[in-house]
């Protein structure tokens, strides 16, 4: 029994082990990122002690004459009389004895002990790296895929840990400095808006809003546990994820200034109601905040084209730029494979629906299946849908050749993608967008010459779609080029056609990396149908329609009768 128990535990402790080790090899830049942020503040919370008035993580203020003492103060260094501070400190000395009250001297030797610079309250130094230790495992818990809806990346995690020490030091060193240590005011100089913005923009509003969390909580920690600035930094960093989340252009962003300069105000003004503040410097507080939003917006419109460039992320904008069909890539397609140019744009029509549908990235969607088949232009002629009714040229090469040209236009696609420098989700969608799927026709095709060919040889040397968007344009590839194969394109014999092909590619464990249910294929699939429906309106025949260029010899005939009797 003892033994069962053991073996049990043991295997427990390993798959725990495995478990460690997988996160770490798979995370270790962005944990290294995280590592050095943590270090950073560490170092920033160092400076900020020693240069606060606290003893024991208790500031010298909430002490008063004649307060009964709740602990005791023991000093630990010893401290000669100065001209700012006449009293003498010994090391062990009691300077405040619990259940006794705060004498004047004692008072004194407190205000000289927190404003010596030998004094360092270690435990309030103490408590801070506990503090960031948490919050450091909490950003990493919360920045995962569940949550994110997409991976975070290296370069994502880089910034991340930027923008929180930027913060971090501002929030604890803009304490100290006299303007700023009110805490209505220290606001002022908080750049969480414009970290926010940036963040949104580049890689999401779900990054944005947990960002805007822990931000809060790490002005929380540097402002000595100040609730104003955190409560502030959390409501303008979560009104700015929201604000930007939709915008179309970058003129857009001025009316964004614009908002979180007025919302600033009103949350600023909020706040000292809610905790009884006095009103005096009132409007120079509530103009300052409303400038840090609006600069904010107009320092993330100039900073945004540098950072989508050096970070090559697929932000809006940039996902706007790349769909633009006028661009050099697009039209050498359009010109050198016009079938694929066609067949593309209907692929990206349909994409962008059906994720739009499901909640997914629709821009990112319409973006990667407008580039997913730009492999196809250096050898066009051997791709169906650019044959024209013409002749194939597959019928005088070995279907191993065919194959091995057709599994060639994915390596082709990501080469011109990375020559173009298009974000990595875009080039993951190229190398996707057939999976490791077989190319069946030419594989039965090579098993009539030779029964020991193997499917592996005649598979697409891709992997199977890894983000929703992907598996969105997998399927959208598949339905369209399959559908002009389809007789009598109706709407019944479309829905039912696509619902077989979505379910032929999760049998074949093509979606099981996606993060897709079933409800979202159900949603897709609708979509898909109300997209062809509408393009093969015009193309299907109804009952009794009849071709207004065929004659009517019945008709003729008969008057011809008429005017002869």
């Amino acid at each position: 029994m003892k033994t069962t128990k053991t073996k049990k535990r043991g295997a427990s402790l390993l798959y725990i082990k495995d478990s460690i080790k997988r996160v770490f090899s798979k995370n270790y830049g962005i944990l290294i990122a995280f590592a050095l942020a943590f270090i950073s503040c560490v170092v920033i919370s160092f400076f900020v002690v020693s240069s606060s008035e606290t003893v024991l993580s208790f500031t010298v203020s909430e002490y008063e004459v004649g307060q009964i003492a709740d602990r005791t103060i023991i000093a630990d260094v010893t401290l000669s009389p100065d001209a700012r501070h006449p009293v003498s400190v010994e090391a062990g000395e009691k300077i405040v004895r619990k259940g006794f009250p705060v004498t004047e001297i004692g008072l004194a030797k407190l205000e000289k002990l927190a404003d010596a610079p030998e004094y360092i309250d270690y435990e309030a130094l103490s408590d801070t790296v506990l503090y960031l230790m948490l919050l450091s495992a909490l950003a990493f818990f919360l920045f995962n895929p569940i949550f994110c809806g997409t991976p975070v990346s290296l370069k994502e995690a880089i910034l991340l840990a930027v923008f929180f020490v930027a913060t971090y030091a501002l929030a604890g060193f803009g304490s100290l400095v006299p303007p700023f240590s009110l805490s209505h005011n220290l606001p002022i100089i908080i750049p969480s808006t414009f970290f926010v913005l940036i963040v949104v923009v580049l890689f999401g509003q779900n990054h944005g809003v947990i960002f805007s969390f822990v931000l809060a909580f790490g002005v929380l920690n540097a402002n000595q546990d100040n609730i104003i600035p955190c409560l502030f930094v959390l409501a303008s960093s979560l009104s700015a994820a929201r604000v930007v989340r939709n915008i179309t252009n970058r003129i857009d962003m001025v009316v964004v200034s614009l908002l979180l300069a007025i919302l600033n105000m009103v949350f600023m003004l909020t706040l000292k109601i809610v905790f009884l503040a006095t009103f005096n410097n009132m409007i120079f507080t509530l103009l300052m905040v409303s400038l840090n939003g609006f600069i904010s917006g107009i320092l993330a419109l100039g900073f945004l084209t540098p950072l989508e460039h050096l970070l090559n992320t697929a932000s809006t904008f940039r996902l706007m730029e790349l769909g633009d069909t006028r661009n050099n890539m697009l039209q050498a397609l359009n010109t050198k494979a016009r079938g694929t140019y066609s067949h593309t744009l209907m692929v990206a029509e349909l994409a962008e629906k059906a994720c739009r549908a499901i909640g997914a990235n629709d821009r990112l969607a319409r973006v990667g299946a407008l580039y997913h088949d730009i492999g196809k232009m250096d050898q066009s002629e051997y791709f169906v849908e650019n044959q024209m009714g013409g002749g194939n040229p597959h019928d005088s090469l070995k279907p191993s050749m065919s194959a091995s040209i057709l599994k060639g236009h994915l390596k082709k696609g990501i080469e011109k993608a990375e020559q173009m420098r298009l974000p990595q989700e875009v080039v993951d969608i190229i190398g996707e967008h057939h999976g490791n799927g077989t190319i069946y026709g030419f594989y039965m095709k090579a098993k009539e010459f030779d029964p020991n060919v193997t499917m592996e040889e005649y598979s697409y040397p891709g992997n199977p779609p890894s983000s929703k968007e992907s598996a969105v344009v997998m399927l959208a590839d598949t339905v369209e080029a399959a559908c002009h194969t389809l007789e009598d394109p109706s709407v019944p014999r479309l829905t039912k056609f696509i619902h077989e092909l979505v379910l032929g590619k999760v049998n074949h464990g093509q979606l099981d990396n996606a993060n897709i249910t079933f409800r979202d294929l159900s949603t897709i699939e609708e979509a898909f149908v109300d997209v062809l429906a509408g393009y093969y309106h015009s193309r299907i025949k109804y009952p009794n329609q009849k071709d207004p260029d065929e004659k009517e010899p019945a008709k003729e005939n008969k008057s011809e009768e008429k005017v002869t009797t």
